[in-house]
């Protein structure tokens, strides 16, 4: 049985940081993303990596600003986020790829998803 599981939100003030955790279950071999949702808006892209973790991919929004690595020893997935800003405010969800190798952004190409985690930054 699949299972994604978020950890690490929280509550941070404007230019604080917070590491996100992903835990997949073991074995997998497929590349992995993360989106977020804030209220009354549609869920975005941030980041993915790819299995191997070679390539990465963010949206522009988050930059330079956040870094997605992974420890497949611990079948885990970090979101680390820094200089974080009011508008990083939302539901920040895990996903797994339908790939291992290509970095997609689309939220039709990632299969299980996690509850999510929320995270808030204030002003």
């Amino acid at each position: 049985q699949v299972h994604v599981e978020e950890s690490g939100g929280g509550l941070v003030q404007a230019g604080g940081s917070l590491r996100l955790s992903c835990a997949d279950s073991p074995g997998t071999i497929y590349a992995m993303g993360w989106f977020r949702q804030a209220p009354g808006k549609e869920r975005e892209f941030v980041a993915a990596i790819t299995w191997s973790g070679d390539q990465t991919s963010y949206s522009d929004s988050v930059k330079g600003r956040f870094t997605i690595s992974r420890d497949n020893d611990k079948n885990t997935v970090y979101l680390q986020m820094n200089s974080l800003k009011p508008e990083d405010t939302a539901i920040y969800y895990c996903a797994r790829s339908l790939g291992g190798t290509t970095l997609f952004t689309a939220r039709e190409m990632y299969g299980y998803w996690g509850q999510g985690t929320q995270v808030t930054v204030s002003s």
